[in-house]
């Protein structure tokens, strides 16, 4: 894993109310033998929110994008864009980069199929995934996806990965209490070694 060849941008919202789809993709990611990669990563005010942003896109050959969260807000109410941007900047290294670039593959996910056609219509003809909003089914959605690229033959199939992931959110409160972490203490490099202790016990 130490050469990115299993790295997965993970491009998704990161606020409170999306955190249980975030977290579902994170722990698929892991279980199915992947290494998750998102901009929570790290902690540096001396770089740029983009460029971080960038560098993860050239260096994760995998992307999932959920473009769901671009919903109105504030005063005035304004959507948010930043989901649809960075996919914008993954297809574009994979349309106009090197060789290596130009093998990126990327799963877009929204609540509903069909509904990117009222505020991103350009991607028509895209595949995308509906998860819903149901953390289950974003697993499975995500699991399956990534079994295509997965050389492991001891990765179960979405439904599993689900199962086992409620167990993972029963389990939870104790672990972070055995590490005297407090949940809202838990960062994402934390919430990702936790998942992989996880998956190594199974």
């Amino acid at each position: 894993m130490a050469d990115g060849s299993r790295d997965v941008f993970v491009n998704c919202a990161f606020d409170a109310d999306f955190k249980p789809i975030f977290d579902a993709i994170v722990f698929a990611t892991v279980r199915s033998g992947f290494r998750p990669r998102a901009a929570l990563e790290t902690d540096d005010s001396s770089e740029s929110r983009f460029a971080k942003i960038q560098q993860l896109i050239e260096e994760c050959p995998l992307g999932i994008h959920d473009i769901s969260r671009v919903e109105a807000g504030g005063t005035p109410p304004l959507p948010r864009f930043n989901m649809p941007l960075e996919l914008g900047v993954f297809l574009g290294a994979k349309r106009f980069g090197d060789t290596t670039q130009k093998r990126k593959r990327a799963l877009i996910l929204d609540v509903e199929r069909y509904r990117y056609q009222r505020f991103m219509s350009d991607i028509a003809g895209q595949d995308i995934h509906a998860h819903g909003g149901d953390p289950a089914v974003a697993i499975s959605e995500v699991a399956n996806w990534l079994r295509v690229y997965s050389s492991a033959a001891n990765v179960p199939g979405g439904k599993r990965i689900a199962e086992e992931y409620a167990l993972f959110c029963e389990q939870l409160p104790a672990r972070l209490a055995s590490l005297d972490l407090h949940p809202s203490d838990v960062s994402f490099n934390d919430f990702r070694s936790i998942v992989s202790v996880f998956v190594e016990a199974i």
